[in-house]
């Protein structure tokens, strides 16, 4: 695959990914309540009961985790997009400073939602979801720079 057809793949994956988590966001919040709850009997028939773990706590769980995951998955791509034009330190940083601002958008969206409101315990969720795919790709890198 040449670069150019690269870079394309990168970027609309990026965007994507922020439509996907926008979509998820405009959803009112019995709607996304429910989804939560789809999860928790995914990972039932799974053979993870998660309600007899964690009780009042799992739909909290699966929709927190919901949250490190979507900003996790945004840190990645936005990184993927960034390194094709500055170096990784740089790079690295502005994904993160980037998934914040994002989060805070998500948040400032959802006070529009029925169901829903903004949260700065959210943000920081978001963001730590973002921060551990910062220390993952960190860790990467010198496994990477260590080969060598």
């Amino acid at each position: 695959m040449n670069d150019k057809n690269r870079k394309l793949i990168r970027w609309i994956l990026w965007v994507a990914w922020m439509i996907v988590i926008f979509i998820f966001s405009q959803l009112p919040g019995d709607v996304s309540d429910e989804q939560s709850k789809l999860v928790i009997y995914i990972f039932n028939v799974l053979g993870l009961d998660l309600n007899s773990h964690l009780g009042y706590l799992a739909n909290f769980v699966v929709r927190k985790g919901a949250h490190f995951t979507e900003y996790f998955i945004l840190y990645i791509l936005t990184l993927n997009v960034l390194r094709m034009y500055m170096d990784k330190r740089k790079a690295w940083n502005y994904s993160l400073a980037f998934v914040f601002l994002y989060a805070c958008s998500d948040e400032f969206h959802q006070s529009f939602v029925p169901g829903r409101g903004p949260a700065f315990r959210d943000v920081l969720i978001d963001t730590s979801g973002g921060a551990f795919a910062y220390i993952v790709t960190s860790v990467i890198n010198r496994f990477k720079i260590g080969k060598k």
